[in-house]
């Protein structure tokens, strides 16, 4: 496969503007069109840095045309710049279901961790979460803290047999073509676990012109699995996890695996993630 639409989220948030940059970057490596999606909270008495009782719902809703703007202004400037093909979409709707909507004609999302300090990063709840579990596209979450130097120049891929893995794995592959570094890690939950589960995998990749290593990472007492890849991202200094993303429905919302939970909360670099 190879991606030939990529989506960004885009909001009112600080990072915003570096995932629009990222986004950017990631589209001119893959000859791909850009669209910019604008989604932001919908509760208009949600306060985006501090609430103002004198203000009039005419006025938040002005204030909140006029950050549209600016950002429709800021992105299509960065896009000019780039000589990326691009475009804009502002759609009006509940923020999860336009974001799934949308998402289903992309490849490839580009979204951003939510940063508790940063209430404009907040859309809706679980926003992030749901687009991931319900979009049926793979998502690259970007983390809220650091600068992302590079990306996927050295990634780790967690590999554990499971139909969500297997998908993720076949979504990265054009970034893994491209890689410099690939290791499949298989995090060993038990001492008597199966050691050679993700050669088969290595193989796979080297069918598709992907030269990857595999490491068998035993999970020590008392740590998580989530743990264990955060451990391993940093000691490889990956730049990049690939991982499926497990979790069932309940009611209208998505109950998130531990593993997922985790590394949407706690990451430390982009995740690749598909469902």
């Amino acid at each position: 496969m190879t991606y030939k639409t990529l989506l960004v989220h885009i909001d009112d948030s600080r990072p915003s503007e570096a995932r629009t940059a990222f986004a950017l970057d990631l589209a001119l490596k893959h000859d791909a069109h850009l669209i910019g999606l604008y989604v932001v909270c919908q509760d208009l008495l949600r306060p985006l840095v501090k609430r103002d009782d004198s203000l009039s719902l005419g006025k938040l809703e002005a204030q909140g045309v006029e950050r549209m703007n600016r950002a429709r202004e800021q992105f299509t400037a960065a896009a000019q710049r780039a000589g990326c093909p691009f475009e804009w979409r502002a759609p009006a709707g509940p923020a999860i279901d336009v974001a799934v909507l949308h998402a289903r004609h992309a490849d490839l999302l580009v979204m951003g961790q939510e940063d508790p300090d940063d209430q404009a990063s907040y859309v809706a709840r679980n926003f992030v979460e749901e687009v991931v579990m319900s979009g049926g596209r793979p998502v690259v979450v970007l983390p809220f803290a650091g600068h992302v130097a590079t990306f996927g120049e050295n990634v780790v891929v967690a590999w554990d047999g499971s139909r969500e893995a297997a998908r993720a794995l076949a979504d990265a592959l054009p970034i893994l073509k491209r890689a410099h570094f690939v290791t499949v890690s298989t995090v060993q939950k038990h001492p008597e676990g199966e050691p050679g589960a993700g050669f088969d995998v290595s193989g796979y990749l080297e069918r598709h012109g992907v030269r990857a290593s595999f490491v068998s990472v035993p999970r020590a007492a008392g740590m998580t699995t989530a743990a264990t890849l955060l451990n391993q991202i940093s000691d490889l200094h990956a730049d990049l996890l690939v991982m499926g993303a497990y979790g069932h429905a309940r009611a209208r919302e998505h109950v998130l695996g531990g593993v997922t939970y985790t590394m949407l909360q706690t990451m430390t670099a982009p995740v690749l993630m598909s469902r």
